[in-house]
C-alpha cells in the first residue's frame, strides 16, 4: 500500500502522565470524567482505533494512545499536520523531543478524499 492510499495519518504526541486505564489518562489531561467515559466507549465502535484524540477548551489536542506496556500515556499531540508515513511522524517527534521527555507516534484515521 502506498502512503498516498494509506487510509491512516501519523502524528506525534508528547507523554504527560502513564495512566492504567484510558478514562483515567484522559481525566489526567483534564477532560471531565463523564466526557473521558463517553470517549472510551464511542472509541469502541472503531476496532481498528489505536487511540483516542480530542481537544480541550481552548483548542489544544491531546491524545491518549496505549504503551507497549499495557497502560495509557496522556500526551500533548501535535497535529498541525498529519504525516503519511509513521516514519515521518517518528523524526518530527525526535525534534520535538527534549530533556529526557518520551513520545509515540500516533496513528489516526484519515477524512475520506472527495
Amino acid at each position: 500500500m502506498t502512503a498516498a492510499a494509506d487510509p491512516f495519518g501519523y502524528f506525534p504526541a508528547i507523554v504527560c502522565v502513564v495512566c492504567d486505564s484510558p478514562i483515567d489518562a484522559l481525566v489526567a489531561l483534564c477532560v471531565p470524567r463523564e466526557e473521558a467515559m463517553l470517549l472510551v466507549t464511542t472509541s469502541w465502535r472503531d476496532r481498528g482505533a489505536r487511540c483516542i484524540v480530542t481537544t480541550l477548551h481552548g483548542g489544544r489536542p491531546i491524545a491518549v494512545l496505549p504503551t507497549p506496556d499495557g497502560r495509557w500515556a496522556a500526551c500533548n499531540a501535535f497535529m498541525d499536520e498529519l504525516f503519511a508515513t509513521p516514519q515521518e511522524a517518528g523524526s518530527r517527534l525526535a525534534q520535538l523531543l527534549k530533556r529526557g521527555r518520551v513520545g509515540y507516534v500516533g496513528q489516526i484515521g484519515r477524512a475520506p478524499q472527495a
